[in-house]
């Protein structure tokens, strides 16, 4: 059982040796520049203003959540359609269905929520 993960072990130690190696050269033969401009916060050469910790508004929350409600929505409703002529040949067509038709009212029951919340309202 344990001789299929081999591959994956060699593949690991195949690619955390070329990144020790990778960076094992460039610390040896790459210059080192002094610069006090490196050790800020910012290096692109305008000076900060400002503070950092500000608030922000629930609308860019609302806005990450409606991402990831049609992303995934999209995915997996793909997923799904590629998959769904094997289904009906096992014969288990009808439950995955009934999956499907749960999943998207549970989206369904999210949007609605980012919709009354105001999160459509792209003008504010």
């Amino acid at each position: 059982m344990l001789h299929a993960y081999i591959p994956i072990l060699i593949l690991l130690v195949v690619v955390l040796g070329f990144v020790a190696t990778n960076l094992g050269v460039s610390e040896l033969l790459g210059r080192s520049r002094k610069n006090v401009g490196k050790k800020e916060a910012y290096e692109c050469g305008m000076e900060p203003h400002g503070s950092a910790r500000i608030r922000l508004s629930i609308h860019f929350y609302l806005v990450a959540v409606l991402f990831i409600l049609f992303d995934v929505e999209s995915i997996f409703l793909v997923l799904w359609a590629v998959g769904a002529n094997t289904f009906n040949a096992q014969g288990v067509g009808a439950f995955v269905l009934v999956e499907i038709l749960a999943f998207v009212a549970i989206l369904g029951l999210a949007l609605a929520y980012v919709w009354r919340k105001g999160g459509l309202e792209w003008d504010r």
